[in-house]
């Protein structure tokens, strides 16, 4: 299977919605996140939603692209693809009751020694064309070879990069269920049999089902939010990382923060997630927060 990197610069259909209570509260309770504006509905600024549950509102367009894109083939090269890489800047934190347009494009296709890395962007718009958010995904599509040398690549947004020197500015030891998975699962509408049918994953090599990038990613920052943005989630304006060791359910994650750097009105933080194996299941993990 082989895909074109000509499909660079293709627009998708857009997909428009309204964001309801239900959908950001049930992301909130999936990672266990009890911040009060998640939840607590008498705030006199109303709920807000998670940071990464923008991957919740992106994801039916990323499970059926298909339907929103016309690439020969790309139904079936999707079926191999694998969650690699996730950057958002936020403008603004979604609301419930927001109603959302998501127009899409398809980034960049490039070479990777395991397959091809597709990147798609996702723009996240109020019904005035107010924008809310960008996100950038990175999927991986294992045995999938990409013509060429790729297109697209230098339009991928750049990250600081920070190498531990030094010992971790706190670490957190945090559980992950047997249960987890499905739990996310149902309370996101990420749905990958990957993550729920120990059958199914035992057919593509692994020895069992592994916990969600994003559940992963989304319990690093709620401890970022807690312990670096004094429990404000709306200070978190950018979030970036790379997926890579997998997380098994019935063993547990370390979230470690490495590097704080403090600018005039924000604060770059570099992170990490561990696995139980001692591998990186979150790497190159940085945010940005303000102060206020």
């Amino acid at each position: 299977m082989q895909i074109s990197p000509d499909i660079a610069g293709l627009k998708l259909k857009e997909f428009r919605t309204e964001i309801t209570w239900r959908q950001t509260t049930n992301y909130a309770a999936a990672v266990g996140d009890m911040n009060p504006c998640y939840f607590d509905d008498s705030r006199p600024e109303g709920l807000i939603a998670p940071p990464v549950f923008v991957a919740a509102l992106t994801w039916p367009i990323q499970q059926r692209l298909h339907e929103y894109v016309d690439i020969p083939g790309i139904e079936e090269a999707m079926r191999t693809v694998v969650h690699y890489t996730e950057h958002i800047e936020y403008y603004r934190p979604l609301k419930p009751g927001d109603r959302v347009s998501v127009g899409g494009e398809v980034l960049a296709v490039t070479p990777h020694k395991a397959g091809t890395l597709l990147v798609l962007k996702f723009s996240i718009r109020d019904w005035d064309g107010n924008l809310i958010a960008t996100e950038h995904v990175g999927g991986l599509l294992r045995g999938v070879r990409c013509e060429g040398g790729g297109r697209g690549g230098e339009n991928l947004p750049q990250i600081p990069r920070y190498e531990p020197d030094s010992p971790p500015v706190w670490e957190v030891s945090l559980p992950i269920g047997r249960e987890a998975p499905y739990i996310y699962d149902g309370c996101t509408d990420i749905v990958f049999a990957i993550h729920t049918s120990p059958r199914f994953a035992r057919a593509v090599g692994l020895p069992d089902i592994i916990y969600q990038g994003t559940a992963t990613l989304a319990l690093a920052v709620r401890e970022l939010v807690n312990r670096e943005a004094g429990g404000n989630p709306s200070r978190l304006h950018l979030l970036s990382a790379r997926f890579g060791g997998m997380v098994f359910p019935g063993t547990g994650i370390r979230v470690q923060m490495l590097k704080r750097l403090d600018g005039p009105n924000s604060a770059d933080l570099f992170f990490q997630v561990i696995n139980s194996e001692g591998q990186k299941a979150v790497t190159d993990g940085y945010t940005r927060i303000s102060y206020q």
